[in-house]
């Protein structure tokens, strides 16, 4: 029997072995987690079993998660999206948990007594089956650029109603493990209790929080903000508990409250490390609950029960879709991408089986089904482009459609400009272009925008600029430049790739939020890089120039004199307490003061015999008193002196280091 520190070390040491295999095959950690589980469980190799510290540690990772989904609640995003979230979303969980309590009424017929299923056991067996998880379909529709698209916006829609119809599963699903005669008051006292918790906590407590956060943050202390940020955390989820509901009710309430305030950002990113791993342990002891030799002994259960209810959802999905106004591409691929299982599955699934809902027998099944779905769906949704090709002609004849009037729009027209992305940018660019009398054309994955503006006559058509054909389409081979105006950086480089195939001489100029990959986009090809806080800062300059009466001349000079040298005088800035949630992977090149001391190991030394361009760092400045010096390598510092360094956070910090010690 392992002490509590042992059995730790194996569930690390297990899941780094097992992240780093799936990571290996380009797999998603979660899937290397539940490997690791089933790996090492009672059941397999028999190393770790079910303890009071395993369960501690899956408790904490599933709190941490419903914490990080009522960060990400956003209520003016639900607003924006209630059609696709309130309708389809919830048609989907509501038609999904209905389908399973059938299915489970017809099926209770023909099994022996003991494996009767009954309404109870499949209302909670269809809430675990209509979750889809957010964390494979996420991470691939941002690696296929599709998260923008048709159908990624129902995608997103339909994930952001299962993460809110958790909250009341989490409440009803140990309701129902009650007998039948206390049902009804065991459900009417958990509700009243649900809502006065809730109107306590959102109400009352939003008022507190915001106060209390603002006396933390004065403090300037990163150890006392992530200390305050686990007290609430932990201490929401002790309040829910206590009233006789789920610690991750009280979580994602906590979550929700710290939304609403100016720190979400950088609450995202400190809790982040906690929750990857918490919930990394969480799905480790998920795994360990599978009995290899029961699922290998009914693998054609198994197997029905795998095929059967992502078939079943799949179906169930794309016809909603269709119902609600998706062309027969966009549902399909909708159905495809969310036919799997999810993390929350996993969640009500351990919550049916300690309400004794339903016998051990078919948890076991039905975790080994939603283990295996969840395997099988990158391959599924890597695929869903050929599928419904292959599957629906009315598809291929709608995007041979869409390329052949783009075709047709640019067929005559010789030297344009291809815009990418008609968004306010795009549209800017057009007019400008059209007063020029410069022809141009637009692509763009908003059907509303495209349908309005070639309404009012734009040169703008339905397309994806990270398409080959695309690109071909809209005249490539005859354009005179290419303009991608909206702020993503792996999109850009795909096109960017695209173009040095297809007209490698063709110039591109590309739109980015700030500097951090200015150099990456040039290297992948970009003739011009348009940083918009650069931009934003050289026009505001350029103003107050001109308004203190410096001639427009030398004004118009300078700010071109800083865009030839790629902005290297004004990248990086003096960075505050308020900038940390905007650089959370600490890449932003920043400015950063160091003053000499008498002990300080650079006192009379050489700029170039300190090296500090291997660490990633340069000089700009160095203040000597009142006097500015001209920073050269020959530069000798002494005490007293403030010298200026420029580079990444990480860079900054060594090179600060360097120069003191």
């Amino acid at each position: 029997m392992f002490s509590g520190l042992e059995l730790t070390l194996l569930l690390l040491g297990s899941a780094v072995l097992g992240v780093v295999a799936f990571r290996m095959m380009h797999l998603p950690p979660m899937l290397g987690y539940l490997a690791v589980g089933i790996l090492i469980g009672p059941h397999a190799l028999g190393l770790a079993e079910n303890s009071k510290t395993t369960e501690t540690l899956a408790e904490f990772g599933v709190v941490f998660l419903m914490f990080s989904i009522g960060l990400e609640f956003s209520l003016s995003q639900l607003m924006a999206m209630r059609r696709i979230v309130f309708g389809l979303g919830m048609a989907q969980v509501v038609l999904t948990i209905v389908a399973t309590m059938l299915f489970g009424w017809l099926l209770s017929t023909q099994l022996p007594a003991s494996l009767k299923i009954t309404w109870q056991a499949a209302f909670a067996l269809g809430g675990a089956l209509a979750m889809s998880s957010t964390a494979i379909v996420v991470k691939m529709l941002t690696e296929r650029l599709e998260l923008e698209s048709q159908h990624g916006r129902k995608i997103i829609g339909i994930l952001l109603f299962q993460d809110l119809a958790v909250v009341p599963l989490l409440i009803l699903i140990p309701s129902l493990g009650k007998p039948p005669e206390e049902l009804a008051e065991t459900l009417a006292w958990a509700g009243l209790k649900a809502v006065i918790v809730l109107v306590l906590l959102l109400f009352i407590g939003q008022k507190i929080m915001r106060k209390w956060f603002a006396i933390v943050v004065k403090r300037r202390s990163q150890e006392l903000f992530m200390l305050n940020l686990l007290l609430i955390t932990l201490g929401a989820a002790w309040i829910t508990e206590h009233a006789g509901l789920s610690l991750a009710l009280g979580a994602f309430v906590a979550g929700m409250l710290i939304s609403e305030t100016q720190y979400k950002h950088q609450v995202e990113e400190d809790i982040k490390p906690f929750r990857d791993v918490l919930l990394g342990l969480f799905f480790i002891t998920v795994g360990m609950l599978l009995n290899v030799g029961l699922v290998l002994e009914n693998w054609w259960l198994v197997l029905l029960l795998l095929v059967l209810p992502v078939a079943l959802k799949f179906a169930l999905i794309a016809v909603l879709a269709k119902l609600f106004g998706a062309s027969d591409g966009v549902s399909i691929r909708t159905g495809l991408a969310l036919a799997q299982a999810g993390e929350f599955g996993f969640v009500l699934l351990n919550l049916t089986s300690g309400a004794r809902l339903i016998d051990d027998f078919i948890i076991q099944l039905v975790l080994a089904s939603m283990v295996l779905s969840m395997l099988v769906a990158p391959f599924i949704i890597a695929k869903s482009d050929q599928i419904v090709m292959k599957v629906s002609s009315n598809e291929w004849m709608m995007q041979s459609l869409q390329l052949t009037q783009i075709a047709s729009r640019t067929m005559s027209t010789q030297k344009h400009v291809i815009i990418a992305g008609f968004g306010r940018s795009g549209q800017t660019l057009a007019t400008l272009l059209t007063e020029e009398k410069v022809a141009y054309q637009a692509l763009d994955l908003d059907p509303e925008r495209v349908a309005e503006a070639q309404a009012a006559g734009a040169h703008v058509s339905y397309g994806d600029a990270a398409r080959r054909e695309s690109l071909v389409a809209a005249g490539i081979y005859r354009a005179s430049a290419l303009v991608i105006t909206y702020a993503s950086t792996p999109s850009a480089i795909k096109v960017l790739h695209l173009v040095h195939e297809l007209a490698p001489t063709l110039p591109v100029i590309v739109r980015s939020y700030d500097d951090t990959d200015l150099d990456v986009l040039k290297k992948a090809g970009a003739a011009e890089v348009v940083p918009e806080a650069l931009e934003g800062s050289l026009m505001l300059a350029s103003h107050a120039l001109v308004m203190m009466g410096v001639p427009l001349r030398r004004v118009v000079h300078r700010v071109q004199s800083a865009r030839d040298e790629r902005y290297a005088s004004l990248r990086g800035y003096f960075h505050g307490s308020g900038d940390v949630s905007d650089d959370p992977e600490h890449l932003f090149v920043r400015l950063h003061s160091v003053t000499l001391r008498e002990d300080a190991a650079s006192v009379g030394k050489r700029i170039d015999q300190l090296e500090l361009a291997e660490l990633g760092a340069d000089v700009t400045t160095v203040r000597r008193g009142k006097e500015r010096l001209d920073v050269t390598p020959l530069t000798q510092l002494e005490v007293g002196d403030v010298v200026v360094l420029r580079g990444s956070a990480d860079a900054v910090n060594r090179a600060e280091e360097r120069l003191l010690h």
